[in-house]
């Protein structure tokens, strides 16, 4: 191997550089690692999510609503279910359901809503919920994108002026010597680049799939205030959350 490129490239940098230009490559290691921990943390839950939207077409041809939520899977991490129960929840208490003994709870000020009003009010909150979840993380990706390649440019910019400062105090000006350092300088900024681009593509696509899946979310809660405010009947004394045959509202 030539001695020459061997003592170039990243490693070069990282032996013969200061201080500042080894923190500049750990911050852009550490920008790296967690935009692609954000990255797959948040696609595996998109993907669960549309899994679980699937059982959404089953929970309307259920028998009841019990069977209905067990089509719409596991509790854990499913918004379509949080949705429903939150919509059941909030019909049993406008309509002074007690879930135990059927003795109607101590009034409060929003009693004086009508059911309508109230369970919409209670289906958005979790819809509320499930987006501000979903859009937890992507503002680190939108930081990521938009600092990145500036944090590469400071590591470049302090690096030539450390190999002019060199290049002077050595006294010889020649292409050789000058296209070294400045060359590995300008790696800063490609690796600020590499850095920056995932988490750009990355925002986006999660931010489509985020689109994708609160637009299932909101259907599926505007038919669920439809059922429950004009085709649902608690029963006061069931315990396990059964309600009259569904009939998905048109």
């Amino acid at each position: 191997m030539n001695p020459q490129f061997a003592s170039t490239g990243l490693a070069h940098v990282w032996t013969q550089g200061d201080w500042v230009t080894r923190s500049v490559a750990i911050v852009l290691l550490v920008m790296s690692l967690t935009t692609w921990v954000i990255i797959l943390w948040k696609a595996l839950d998109q993907r669960a999510q549309r899994a679980q939207a699937k059982g959404v077409e089953g929970f309307w041809h259920s028998a009841d609503f019990a069977e209905g939520l067990d089509k719409l899977g596991p509790a854990e991490g499913n918004p379509f279910r949080a949705v429903a129960l939150e919509g059941r929840e909030a019909t049993r208490h406008i309509l002074h359901k007690d879930a135990h003994n059927g003795a109607p709870p101590q009034r409060q000020l929003h009693d004086s809503l009508d059911v309508s009003d109230w369970v919409e009010r209670s289906l958005r909150k979790s819809v509320d919920d499930h987006t501000a979840r979903a859009q937890s993380g992507l503002s680190v990706l939108a930081s990521v994108a938009s600092t990145a390649p500036f944090v590469g440019l400071f590591g470049t910019v302090w690096g030539i002026y450390h190999a002019l400062l060199s290049i002077g105090a050595a006294g010889q000006v020649s292409i050789d010597r000058v296209a070294g350092p400045i060359g590995e300088a300008l790696i800063m900024t490609a690796l600020g680049l590499l850095v920056a681009i995932p988490a750009v593509l990355g925002f986006n696509a999660l931010v489509r799939g985020n689109k994708g899946i609160s637009h299932q979310l909101n259907r599926f809660a505007h038919d669920l205030h439809a059922y429950f405010v004009t085709g649902a009947r608690v029963s006061a004394s069931s315990t396990d959350g059964k309600v009259l045959p569904m009939k998905k509202a048109s």
